[in-house]
């Protein structure tokens, strides 16, 4: 049985942190967990650049009887995302053993750390909206969403050639969730059964039109009186969230880290002594960048 030493506590303490970490940032996430994904435990830096592939799209050949095929050369397509953020939220415990102790305390100092952090990178995601060009934007500045604009969104993905199977997402903000939620034919149970009640009770709009509705703090707005609301309609595949592992501290410099990694997320949490405070310091930080990967598979949905 290995002894008990300093070190091993120490490295304990960490994990035990960063084991707690990365559920919390998963659950504080929206558009993080509705977008491409590309996670690989691979050290990086920032200003690093990943390439993405895009699969290509080939055409079916009829082919006659005693015919040939037709060999096709597609090119496969690539994203180029930047590694262009790297994002941490520090914080100090004085008496850390007590927060072992206490399982409960570490989750109230890890919460605030772990929701700044997940804002940041939901702010980012959404912030791509100016990117998609393809589509032309429904909805008008100012004004309500109505039916016809969300039949509109989901008319433009399906004419882009977004497959009928894939699921499509509207991710609103708050103002644009309560004006849904008040379309008459989605909210009552006259004329939309059990998801018209649920939607008045639990205030869960749910699907619409083929949507998975979903709302968000940080949908961006730009303008003034009245200011443009853009809100987003997508697919998966629209948008790229790329997020690489960071190096680990060099040996000797009295900090230790550990990687937390969980459903192509991963962070390092970093734990050091404070010696001016007399505390540990513990710092959560993520290196990643977003990019549109398929400009056609997302329309802005203005309000």
């Amino acid at each position: 049985m290995p002894s008990i030493t300093s070190a091993n506590v120490a490295s304990a303490i960490v994990k035990l942190v960063a084991a707690d970490a990365l559920p919390a940032l998963v659950g504080n996430l929206v558009m993080g967990n509705l977008v491409n994904r590309d996670y690989e435990p691979t050290l990086a830096q920032a200003g690093d650049t990943v390439n993405v592939p895009i699969a290509p799209q080939l055409v079916a050949n009829n082919i006659a009887e005693g015919g040939a095929v037709q060999p096709q050369n597609p090119s496969l397509g690539n994203a180029q995302i930047v590694l262009n953020t790297h994002v941490e939220a520090t914080f100090q415990i004085p008496d850390v053993t007590k927060v072992l102790a206490v399982p409960d305390l570490l989750q109230v100092y890890m919460q605030p750390a772990v929701v700044a952090i997940a804002q940041n990178i939901e702010t980012s995601l959404l912030n791509l909206y100016a990117g998609f060009t393809s589509n032309a934007p429904v909805g008008t500045a100012g004004t309500p969403v109505t039916e016809g604009v969300i039949d509109q969104a989901e008319t433009a993905l399906f004419s882009a050639m977004v497959p009928a199977s894939e699921p499509k997402y509207l991710v609103l903000d708050s103002n644009t969730y309560s004006a849904m939620r008040q379309i008459p034919r989605f909210t009552e149970y006259d004329k939309v059964g059990d998801a018209g009640l649920k939607s008045i009770i639990d205030g869960s709009i749910g699907k619409i039109k083929d949507f998975f509705v979903f709302r968000s703090q940080f949908v961006p707005k730009t303008g003034s009186a009245p200011a443009n609301t853009h809100n987003l309609a997508f697919c998966k595949d629209a948008i790229g969230l790329v997020i690489r592992r960071l190096p680990q501290p060099l040996p000797g410099t009295g900090a230790i880290a550990e990687y937390a990694e969980l459903g192509n997320f991963g962070m390092r949490v970093t734990m050091s002594y404070q010696p001016n405070t007399l505390s540990q310091q513990f710092t959560v930080d993520v290196l990643y960048g977003c990019a549109v990967l398929r400009n056609n598979f997302a329309v802005q949905v203005n309000s």
